[in-house]
């Protein structure tokens, strides 16, 4: 854990921020208690690699309704591929509330997931969409999915054979069916599954030994995770064949390099890159150049790296 505090601080942090910021306080304190310090982008920054928009439900507009607490995200993608939108449902910003909480610990698990949409997902789902021939017929599995863009995506549009999107969240778990009963249409014969999947769950027999290809964003951040995380990707790899995890992640601290020790310990290879897509690395380097692009951008905690596991 970063700094060595347990995931359970963590958590509990997250939520006193949160219940802080339902008190109502003047805009210049928002802006010193919130945005000022944070590196999670708002909806409008972040890499914006792929164009979306929010679908506005005129419905929610009524003054007499309540204060929405989702939105449905519409992703345009490239005019080359035939599935042209992915929508995704997910929760509004600043919206957790004590089941959250109570729920993370019950099972053992972070908030993340429920946040945002993170940064690294995008980049992930870029590089997927740099990298159709790669999941081509593959079975593929997606740890940690949160709202699940990548895994979406995969589908989507690369003609991979199967693709299952994870989470250990339950919540997060029904946001993902969800977003797959919404674009079925688009995923042609791909089979696409929802699935809940706790790296630290100790019988994997069913889904052992079955993924080509597995992907994952920003899991490396809770350190009392890596142990079950590389052992869930041991498990999953087909050791038949070519197959690989392919992770992007931002370093933050030591976090990515004490995953990467318990790699290395556990007989799994891997390769890090630093320069892995020239679109990626431009808006990176337009970030550090230019404050006002992201404020409060910092390479260490915003900026994915590649990381590629083999057995």
């Amino acid at each position: 854990m970063e700094n060595g505090k347990k995931a359970s601080s963590l958590r509990w942090g997250i939520l006193r921020r949160a219940l802080i910021s339902s008190n109502r306080l003047p805009d210049d304190k928002k802006s010193e208690n919130g945005a000022s310090i944070s590196r999670n982008p708002s909806s409008h920054l972040g890499f914006s690699l792929i164009p979306f928009h929010i679908v506005v439900d005129d419905d929610h507009n009524n003054s007499n309704k309540p204060q929405q607490k989702e939105a449905c995200v519409c992703y345009t993608l490239p005019p080359n591929h035939s599935a042209t939108n992915l929508y995704l449902y997910q929760r509004v910003e600043c919206c957790a509330n004590l089941n959250d909480f109570r729920i993370c610990n019950a099972y053992d698990i972070d908030n993340t997931g429920l946040v945002c949409s993170w940064p690294s997902e995008e980049v992930l789902a870029y590089y997927c969409l740099s990298h159709l021939d790669l999941f081509r017929a593959k079975r593929v599995i997606e740890l940690g999915s949160g709202y699940g863009l990548a895994g979406l995506l995969i589908a989507a549009v690369t003609e991979a054979l199967e693709v299952v999107i994870s989470d250990g969240n339950p919540q997060v778990v029904d946001y993902i069916q969800r977003n797959i009963n919404s674009n079925a249409s688009v995923f042609g014969s791909t089979k696409v599954n929802p699935m809940m999947l706790h790296w630290n769950q100790e019988e994997l027999s069913e889904i052992s030994n079955s993924f080509d290809i597995i992907v994952a964003s920003d899991c490396t951040f809770f350190k009392e995770f890596h142990k079950g995380l590389v052992q869930t990707i041991k498990y999953l790899l087909k050791k038949e064949g070519p197959s690989e995890a392919i992770f992007l992640g931002p370093k933050r601290g030591d976090s990515l390099d004490e995953f990467l020790m318990e790699v290395k310990q556990s007989g799994l290879k891997f390769t890090v890159d630093e320069i892995y897509n020239a679109e990626v690395w431009k808006r990176h380097q337009n970030f550090i150049d230019n404050d006002a692009a992201w404020p409060n951008y910092d390479k260490d905690h915003c900026y994915p790296l590649l990381v590629r596991i083999t057995l």
